[in-house]
């Protein structure tokens, strides 16, 4: 998963959640210690039940299950790659289907929210500048939770006030870096909170100086958002996340008629398929399209001309 694959961390723990659960479920009802357990006990007809076992028992959702059955494949995989005599049991776990699973609507903040959400930090604490400088970096170079959490003092690049661009080396999934140019709002606010500060260190630090978790980046957002609902009212029922600010960059560049290539890049997508969705929910790009034509427009002429003796001809042939 490391040396080949080059998995992400996130990924490498959901795979190893999924034996931890997967190993104990089989060995119940092979009634064999989890230590003792073959390769061919974990049969098609145990996978099976144990994806059954998630939605019926633990209440997951088919999004989950699809990921948890994504993790048993790899192992099937890696198995058969290193034992032929094992190729028929991947075949078997491999054609276990993915389950059809609708996928959620992609949220996104409109102006007025933003800025609402934007004005919220109290600038005047240490707090407050720390809260804003987050918000601003997501949502002006759209980072991922985890590239956010991970970014250090070194990885900016805080141009003076006379010249030079602002930028900021983000590392995504597999360790892949890019750099992303930094707004002047943006590189002012970050300047003030990594002021004197080492290059390894973290950017981002909590209210008792360590560094920020995912789970405190989600809440620090949550928190910001549930005040700005008082200036902004359609936040109250709304679940911003800073997944959200990421879609709302995209939006906003989609917006400004920058092209899915350049999005793609700029948040890191490996396949600009993945991109392709912001083509499709910025409701004002619909509206623009539909404003462009006339439904009460008289039908266009017929561009063909009738000829009613063209069957009879056929026929003499």
């Amino acid at each position: 998963l490391t040396s080949e694959r080059n998995l992400a961390r996130n990924t490498q723990l959901s795979y190893r959640d999924t034996l931890a659960l997967l190993l104990p479920f089989v060995a119940a009802r092979v009634r064999r210690p989890v230590e003792q357990l073959a390769v061919r006990d974990l049969s098609a007809a145990h996978v099976r039940a144990f994806l059954a076992h998630l939605e019926e028992v633990r209440g997951c959702c088919p999004r989950t299950r699809n990921q948890r059955l994504a993790a048993i494949r790899a192992l099937a995989r890696y198995v058969a790659d290193r034992s032929p005599a094992h190729v028929e049991w991947c075949g078997q776990i491999r054609a276990i289907p993915l389950k059809k699973a609708a996928q959620p609507a992609v949220g996104y903040l409109e102006k007025d929210e933003l800025d609402a959400l934007l004005e919220v930090p109290d600038t005047a604490s240490p707090q407050g500048r720390r809260e804003r400088a987050l918000l601003l970096f997501i949502y002006h170079t759209g980072a991922r939770v985890s590239e956010a959490v991970q970014l250090t003092v070194g990885d900016l690049q805080l141009a003076g006030r006379s010249a030079g661009r602002s930028l900021a080396t983000l590392t995504g999934k597999g360790g892949k870096t890019r750099r992303v140019p930094l707004l002047k709002s943006s590189a002012r606010a970050l300047g003030k909170v990594v002021q004197g500060r080492a290059a390894e260190e973290p950017v981002f630090l909590n209210r008792r100086g360590r560094p920020l978790t995912r789970s405190g980046m989600y809440q620090a957002v949550r928190r910001n958002a549930e005040k700005a609902a008082a200036q902004a009212p359609s936040l109250a029922r709304r679940r911003v996340s800073p997944h959200i600010l990421r879609h709302t960059a995209a939006t906003h560049m989609r917006r400004a008629n920058v092209d899915l290539h350049t999005i793609s890049v700029w948040l890191g997508h490996v396949s600009i398929d993945t991109t392709a969705i912001y083509a499709q929910i910025d409701l004002k790009t619909k509206a623009r399209a539909v404003a462009a034509f006339d439904a009460d427009e008289p039908e266009p002429a017929k561009c063909y001309r009738e000829d009613k003796g063209l069957m009879a001809f056929l026929r003499s042939l």
